[in-house]
């Protein structure tokens, strides 16, 4: 079962890892950046320390990570701490919910997807980005997933497994984008951003209600 507690104790290794891989990141968030919207009240799941949230305007973080989430409220996040089973918002409460390497550690995905269903508005967008299970570097993270505290207990999922999930939790209108072309450590320099998926391993998703 996927638990919060290498989060909590490997907190200072997990936010390493962004001035390690300064590319990486900014090719992520790129790819983010071109599906959160940059207007309304927005909420990310499993917020962790903000890297995304803040530089993407998002508003809210929810996370089970006590020490990921004074990270968070350092950089201007409103913080609660809970899971993303159970979201203790009201319906409609947000215009856009935003999970970043979040789907893989959940216990329940469509409970996640069904909760995130319910404290959108009826014009929200749910932006997800994830490492797809069945691209170079999902791959080789699950190849060595034990010798990493974060993946160890990871669910790596594909993209046709996450769009499976939405289209059931009442997602439409897919939009796609993808990053990350080679492994991570070979990685010096942006990667480009493309539209569609299939070839980057960085897959980021934004669906509607």
């Amino acid at each position: 079962m996927p638990t919060s507690e290498p989060f909590e104790t490997h907190t200072e290794r997990y936010e390493g890892w962004f001035d390690e891989h300064p590319d990486v990141y900014r090719s992520e968030l790129e790819a983010l950046g071109r599906l959160v919207p940059t207007d309304g009240y927005g909420l990310e799941i499993g917020v962790g320390s903000a890297r995304f949230a803040a530089p993407l305007g998002i508003d809210v973080g929810i996370d089970p990570a006590g020490e990921m989430l004074e990270y968070a409220r350092d950089r201007g996040i409103s913080v609660v701490r809970g899971v993303a089973e159970a979201l203790p918002f009201k319906t409609d409460a947000f215009d856009t919910a935003l999970l970043v390497t979040t789907i893989c550690f959940v216990d329940d995905i469509p409970q996640t997807l069904s909760e995130a269903e319910r404290v959108l508005d009826a014009d929200g967008s749910l932006v997800i980005g994830f490492i797809d299970k069945n691209s170079p570097v999902g791959e080789i993270y699950q190849e060595t997933k034990e010798q990493n505290p974060f993946y160890r207990d990871a669910t790596f999922v594909s993209t046709a497994e996450v769009i499976d999930a939405l289209d059931a939790a009442g997602f439409t209108d897919f939009e796609f984008v993808q990053t990350i072309y080679q492994w991570i450590e070979e990685i010096d320099g942006p990667e480009p951003v493309e539209e569609g998926y299939g070839n980057g391993s960085f897959v980021g998703i934004k669906a509607t209600r």
